[in-house]
């Protein structure tokens, strides 16, 4: 009797090292056909070609690849609105891109019925890495002072020395979220001397980290906190969890950065906060608006380092997130939990 097999559908561009991870795998059987989906424009590229556009044709030949599936990897141009598209009556299993998936399942509208069926999985873990090294970067040019080494720079000025940089050993810093990319801002900074503070709201700890404490308790840790770090997802749970009163309650000169995403600060009583210097320096890869609009403030501020939602990105971001699609799927044919299962209720 021959093992079963999962037909896992690819809708989000791959290329061929990830590809060759899937085919590896001989109970996968890939549902893969290049000419539907755009191609990659760069390493961990999920969009593909700008200009992409499937005939009529070849948008029902889409459709009945993703009817013959059992399980589907990514969501047509990261786009809520295909969401449905890809949860056919056959699939069992949806894997997103991010690690921050939930997000996106979440805004696809999907119905009880559904949700209760499908399994939604995230690609959490793969991303900690790159987003815990730009999570570093940013606190040490906060604390290192480069907004004020680049205008003096660019001013030719060579000041007095006394205005002495923050070093980062003993340096409180506030991590909010405890999930892959949290442990390893915490692992990272606590290894360079920092005391590290993390956020949960479940009972948990962290090997690296000083103490947890519940979200409820953010603006008590923000006022003791020299740097706040965001690594949560946007839930409704985490909208604006940075508020204008933790954002307040941050000592005066604070850097504050975010690797989550955007919506979980309150970005007006961020950029009012920068303007005043409250908050000293900011890193900031994700926005409440993707892209971030031209009118913004935050793109003329000095003391703001706009990173256009890129801090992911790696090159072998596709190949493992490729191996992880292979454990999962050895787990949902041999009956054991999903990795980064996504919880729809929450959507975290």
């Amino acid at each position: 009797m021959s093992e079963p097999r999962l037909k896992l559908a690819i809708a989000t561009p791959l290329p061929a090292d990830a590809e060759a991870v899937l085919r590896a795998e001989p109970r996968i059987e890939l549902l893969h056909e290049p000419s539907l989906i755009p191609a990659q424009r760069f390493p961990s590229d999920h969009y593909g070609e700008a200009d992409f556009k499937r005939t009529p044709e070849q948008e029902a030949a889409f459709d009945a690849l993703l009817a013959g599936a059992d399980a589907v990897y990514g969501i047509p141009d990261e786009d809520p609105a295909q969401v449905a598209r890809v949860c056919t009556p056959s699939v069992r299993w949806v894997a997103t891109t991010a690690a921050g998936g939930g997000s996106l399942i979440g805004a696809g509208g999907l119905d009880d019925a559904t949700l209760e069926r499908i399994a939604f999985t995230s690609s959490a873990g793969v991303h900690a890495r790159p987003l815990a090294e730009f999570a570093l970067l940013g606190v040490l040019a906060g604390f290192q002072r480069v907004p004020e080494l680049k205008a003096q720079q660019a001013a030719r000025e060579w000041p007095d020395r006394g205005d002495f940089p923050r070093g980062l050993t003993g340096a409180r810093i506030l991590v909010l979220g405890l999930g892959h990319i949290g442990r390893e801002v915490s692992r990272l900074l606590s290894a360079l001397g920092a005391h590290v503070t993390g956020t949960s709201r479940h009972a948990t700890s962290d090997p690296h980290a000083h103490a947890v404490v519940h979200p409820d308790r953010l603006e008590e840790a923000a006022a003791n906190a020299d740097a706040l770090i965001v690594t949560l997802p946007g839930t409704a749970l985490t909208r604006h969890l940075v508020s204008r009163a933790v954002i307040a309650a941050l000592p005066s000169g604070a850097t504050v950065v975010n690797v989550g995403r955007g919506t979980v600060i309150d970005e007006a009583a961020l950029t009012e906060a920068l303007e005043a210097r409250h908050v000293g320096f900011a890193a900031l890869d994700v926005f409440e608006t993707e892209p971030l609009p031209s009118k913004s403030r935050l793109w003329e501020l000095p003391n703001v380092l706009v990173s256009p939602h890129a801090a992911t990105m790696n090159r072998d971001e596709d190949r493992l997130i490729a191996e992880l699609l292979v454990t999962n799927a050895r787990r949902l044919l041999d009956g054991e939990p999903l990795k980064n299962r996504i919880d729809t209720h929450e959507f975290y």
